[in-house]
């Protein structure tokens, strides 16, 4: 749990330091700035800018029953995020498993990766895909009802 928000805290720390940096020099705008960028970077890499996470096992129920996709991810990593961002909306369509927060996620990421924690790894219909284009993604979904 305290690795996901680790990046996100030292965006926020760091911000923070050179804010006040920029406020002793005499510059507030330029303060002001600097702490909105680097809170919104804490943000983006925070595990906040996901879908709720569940359990692997749970992940494996639900796709079975509704035949949506699993993604395997972690806070901080950026071809995660790139996934998030370009499937929008339909990401709260998949079944989004934190691999840091569920230690069978992680033992299911390794198990397809040769014992690599490689993130995202799509699995649908039981096969894993490594890092694939958000569009290959978006077309795997069901219709929506």
């Amino acid at each position: 749990m305290t690795r996901a928000w680790l990046l996100p805290m030292l965006f926020v720390v760091c911000g923070s330091l050179l804010a006040i940096a920029q406020i002793t020099s005499g510059s507030p705008g330029a303060a002001t700035a600097l702490l909105v960028v680097f809170v919104l970077l804490g943000v983006l890499y925070s595990p906040l800018a996901f879908p709720r996470s569940i359990g692997a096992a749970e992940a494996q129920r639900r796709s079975a029953a509704d035949g949506r996709p699993i993604v395997y991810w972690r806070a901080g990593c950026k071809y995660c995020l790139r996934l998030r961002f370009r499937l929008g909306r339909n990401a709260r369509r998949l079944h989004w498993v934190d691999i840091w927060r569920d230690p069978a996620g992680a033992a299911e990421v390794r198990a397809a990766n040769g014992g690599n924690e490689t993130v995202p790894t799509v699995v649908l219909a039981g096969r894993p895909y490594v890092n694939p284009d958000p569009a290959w993604v978006r077309g795997q979904l069901p219709p929506s009802p």
